[in-house]
Parts: C-alpha cells; structure tokens; sequence
C-alpha cells in the first residue's frame, strides 16, 4: 500500500521525520491553510499515485472529554467559514460548498483501523493520549480566542477539532476519488485557554510523543 502523509508546517514534519522510512511513506509539508492543503493534495496525487492520503498535524479541541494530546480522528470534516447562500439553492447549508456534500466522510476501513488503535495497542498506553472519532470542522482563520471559537462553534456544537487544511484534503481527495482520513493531535483548547498559550507550550512540552498515533495507525494497516 501506498501511504502518503500531508502536515501543513515544519514543526510537524520534524516531529514525524524520524517516524517513516521515506521509502514507505510519502511525507510532504503543504503549508497551512486551505489552498495550500489542496494544491498539494493533488501535488501528491498526480505525481505519486497513492492509495491513501492521510492529514496529520495539530488542531484545537473542543468538548469536555478533550484534553490536550488527545488525537481527533475525522469521522467526517467540514468548513467552518463557507457559506454559499441560498440565492440559488436554498438546501445549500451553512458549511457546505454548493454541489458537494454538506460533510465530507471518510474511508470506512481506514476510520474502523483507527477506532481500534486503543484496543489493540499497548503502545498508545505509553504516550497518555485519547483517540477520539469525530467531526473535525475546517477555516482560513487560526482561532486564537474564545471568541472565534464560540462562532464556530455555533454552527457545529458536536465538532470535536478546529484545523486550517483537514477539510480541503478531504474535499480534494473526494474529487480524485483517494480514500483519506485525517489525524489531529489537541495542541490547545481554545475555551480553556488565553492568547493560545496552551498552542505554544504544546510545541516546548508534549509535542515530540504526539505523533506516535499516526505511525501506530500506518503500521497497523
């Protein structure tokens, strides 16, 4: 199997470097936010062919089961900051990019495989984190305040992580028709932090044995 792995910046592809062998995982930076997430999806689509697409990277939490260093895998992802009106098409909803679906899923397979990580892996015991399946909600905005995360929020209260890339992987690997899934490692939780600082200590702290869900989930495939 082909596996190719996306991260948005250079703390995170340093954190899962030493993770993959290059010559069994495809691992490339994107840059953050949407357009750069999707230009390199297809980037990595049309030059390497992969038969799974993987996000990996930080996100914010939000839920009172969610402590930082939790792991949030997509069990569908959405845009938080698209609206296309109802001018033209009024069962367009708040979210959706007209003539696409309100939320896009993910594999079946890949997404049963990372629901049984805490099962069957006494490695993940090691590591103090919870995988929790969920929805993971997508913007061009870094949600540094209580605010911006409340407006979010609003529109989709069962959202268990805020990211900047997840949902356009997903929406481009929709397109291409590659089976995608995505893992968010909780590096803040903006409701219960001030000035992101949760975010910073994240990268000084905890960050370097976050990733070890991912490379447990590849190897489990």
């Amino acid at each position: 199997m082909k596996i190719g792995i996306i991260v948005a910046m250079d703390k995170e592809l340093e954190q899962l470097r030493p993770l993959f062998p290059e010559d069994k995982v495809i691992l490339q930076k994107s840059g953050i936010a949407t357009v750069n997430a999707a230009i390199q999806t297809v980037e990595m689509i049309r030059q390497y062919k992969p038969d799974v697409i993987i996000s990996s990277g930080c996100a914010g939490g939000n839920g009172d089961d969610i402590n930082l260093q939790d792991v949030v895998v997509s069990s569908e992802l959405a845009y938080h900051d698209v609206y296309c009106g109802r001018a033209i098409d009024d069962t367009t909803i708040y979210g959706q990019v007209q003539g696409l679906p309100p939320r896009f899923g993910v594999d079946p397979y890949l997404l049963r495989k990372a629901q049984e990580l805490s099962s069957i892996n006494h490695k993940l015991s090691t590591i103090n984190c919870k995988i929790h399946p969920g929805l993971i909600v997508t913007g061009d905005w870094f949600v540094d305040t209580k605010e911006k995360m409340r407006q979010i929020i609003s529109h989709f209260p069962e959202a268990k992580a805020v990211d900047m890339e997840s949902a356009a992987i997903a929406h481009t690997c929709y397109i291409y028709k590659v089976p995608f899934i995505s893992f968010r490692v909780i590096s803040d939780i903006p409701l219960r932090d001030t000035d992101a600082s949760q975010y910073h200590n994240f990268w000084d702290t905890i960050a370097q044995h976050s990733f070890q869900v991912t490379r447990t989930f590849i190897e489990s495939l």
